[in-house]
């Protein structure tokens, strides 16, 4: 079933740009739509119609930087009928409107990201304190000195972090004024000394998460999570948000300022 799975990925992923449902992609890989869907989730991460869309997206952001079309021509190419939608829901996804993400290559080439802290919005709230430990092949493809992003987000990888940080060369973190809840602690690693347009859209990055969701609570104590990265699979879900921004300067007073803790 994994092969199946793994092949109605690849299928989604080349026919991002075209009319799926999920009775075209079980008919691809010989399964029935119920079993395929269930499978899918649980092996990928994301249901089928949700990886095609974060596929439409990841492909949206390259045309951003790329060409010259609007945005309203971005959107039918990549498959939406409402431009209205498509900001909407590129901008919850990638953490920044169309028109913005446009700008970022030059706003980071000019505020380079440097280690950072972005803190939660809640002074009374909790922590947690790890590192980032990345695999041989992780090292490898990224280089010997990888931008490594952390962050607390409330589900999966869309939009801002509720805390995040881009790591200095010890690859700890320390996440802060986290409010009480449950969270997902992802982490992902973009190549050494990358442009600003491959900060953006990488062909190669790393990626991570906790074996589990994270509960913090307020006080003093933080909790102790590591987390490890590896090579991300071509057929796992693109990273959408946005990361670079996070810890560019410039960036942070483009968005309004958030209290930042430059490391170093």
């Amino acid at each position: 079933m994994r092969d199946a799975v793994l092949e109605a990925a690849r299928f989604l992923a080349a026919g991002r740009t075209r009319q799926l449902t999920l009775e075209d992609v079980a008919d691809h890989v010989r399964y029935s739509p119920f079993h395929l869907a269930r499978a899918f989730e649980r092996e990928i991460g994301l249901p089928p119609g949700k990886f095609l869309a974060a596929q439409r997206f990841q492909l949206a952001k390259e045309l951003l930087l790329d060409t010259g079309e609007k945005v309203v021509d971005i959107c039918h190419e990549v498959g939406f009928s409402a431009p209205g939608t498509f900001t909407t829901r590129f901008t919850a996804a990638v953490g920044v409107s169309p028109h913005r993400f446009r700008q970022l290559p030059g706003l980071l080439a000019e505020h380079p990201p440097e280690p950072v802290r972005v803190p939660g919005p809640d002074c009374a709230g909790g922590a947690v304190v790890g590192r980032a430990l990345l695999s041989p092949a992780a090292v490898a493809a990224l280089g010997g000195a990888p931008a490594v992003y952390v962050g607390l987000f409330a589900s999966s990888a869309r939009g801002l972090p509720v805390s995040g940080s881009l790591l200095g060369p010890d690859l700890e973190f320390t996440l802060v004024d986290v409010p009480a809840g449950t969270y997902r602690l992802l982490a992902c690693a973009l190549p050494s000394a990358a442009d600003p347009r491959a900060q953006l859209v990488p062909s190669v990055q790393a990626v991570g998460s906790a074996a589990r969701p994270v509960r913090i609570r307020a006080g003093p104590v933080p909790l102790r999570q590591d987390v490890r990265l590896d090579v991300a699979p071509a057929w796992s879900p693109p990273v959408l948000v946005a990361l670079p921004p996070l810890a560019s300067a410039g960036a942070q007073e483009w968005r309004g300022g958030p209290r930042l803790a430059r490391l170093g």
